[in-house]
């Protein structure tokens, strides 16, 4: 079946699955409640045409389409508690991460489309919760483009400035890909001096962010043509096919589909780079992180 069918297929399948679940007389039903809070806060720049072709139904399922506030639908605390349990880095609200979806050559622009691999590809960064459950997915831009400049363009930039969107004072996870903020917090840069607090930071870091590459070998595992090759002629449903496959993905996780996991590709990112980000961050951000830093549990002792 071709990947442009098959795209209809997939929106079709979660049309009739809406149309069901949100049925007015069984609204008030749990498990309606809990898709509502799962399949939340797709990117509102990557859903546009999706959202045409689901109209109301997806609105249901997707508030943060509508601009509602972050936190209105996100179980802050729940969330939190779950990352402090498993790793004890405390007030965290979601991870942060990119992958690359490797296409075939486009006709038009392809060398734009190579990345660091040198393979053609297109960005999807995505959030996800302590669960694995994507809270916000934003995909598109060619493989050639940094994952530090996909951040910036995309909305999870602009939640930053908004501190009603973290409340108290959470904040994202993120890779040293990314500039630290007050309300995302990245790794201190190993230069080869840390101080144990530094190292017992970064392990606890790094442990809180397992959920997200989770996610994404599960997202690969189950729909293998992001693993391997997303072989579509037409470039301007790729993103719209990715996106279905976020949403079918939690889908399965409130159905309890499990899954094998398929270890995602790792995004190179360039030591100089990151050290560009590192001096980049804003002081807030940095001052955060030594609080945190001198207050974590030593886990790595």
């Amino acid at each position: 079946m071709a990947y442009d069918k098959l795209l209809c297929v997939i929106f079709a399948q979660i049309k009739t699955l809406l149309e069901i679940l949100f049925d007015e007389e069984e609204y008030e039903n749990p498990y309606d409640k809990e898709l509502e809070n799962i399949v939340m806060f797709l990117s509102k720049r990557s859903i546009e045409r999706p959202i045409q072709r689901l109209q109301g139904y997806v609105e249901n399922v997707i508030p943060g389409y509508n601009n509602e506030q972050f936190k209105s639908h996100f179980r802050v605390e729940g969330v939190m508690r779950g990352f402090a349990a498993t790793s004890a880095f405390p007030g965290v609200i979601g991870e942060i991460d990119g992958t690359h979806i490797n296409i075939r050559a486009p006709h038009v622009n392809l060398e734009c489309y190579v990345n660091r691999k040198k393979h053609h590809s297109v960005h999807l960064q995505a959030v996800c919760d302590h669960k694995g459950h994507f809270t916000h997915c934003y995909t598109g831009h060619v493989g050639s483009v940094h994952d530090q400049r996909v951040f910036r363009l995309s909305e999870v930039n602009d939640y930053l400035e908004d501190p009603k969107k973290f409340p108290n004072n959470s904040h994202l996870l993120g890779d040293a890909a990314y500039t630290i903020h007050e309300h995302l917090m990245t790794p201190f840069r190993d230069n080869g001096h840390l101080t144990d607090r530094q190292k017992n930071y970064n392990f606890c870091h790094s442990s809180a962010r397992m959920s997200i590459e989770r996610s994404f070998g599960l997202l690969k595992g189950r729909f293998r043509s992001l693993l391997s090759l997303l072989d579509m002629e037409r470039v301007d449903l790729i993103s719209e096919f990715i996106i279905a496959c976020c949403v079918m993905h939690n889908i399965c996780f409130l159905q309890n589909d499990d899954f094998p996991i398929i270890e995602p590709d790792v995004l190179e990112t360039d030591a100089s780079e990151q050290l560009i980000h590192q001096r980049k961050g804003n002081n807030a951000g940095h001052v955060k992180q030594d609080l945190i830093c001198n207050n974590l549990i030593m886990r790595n002792a």
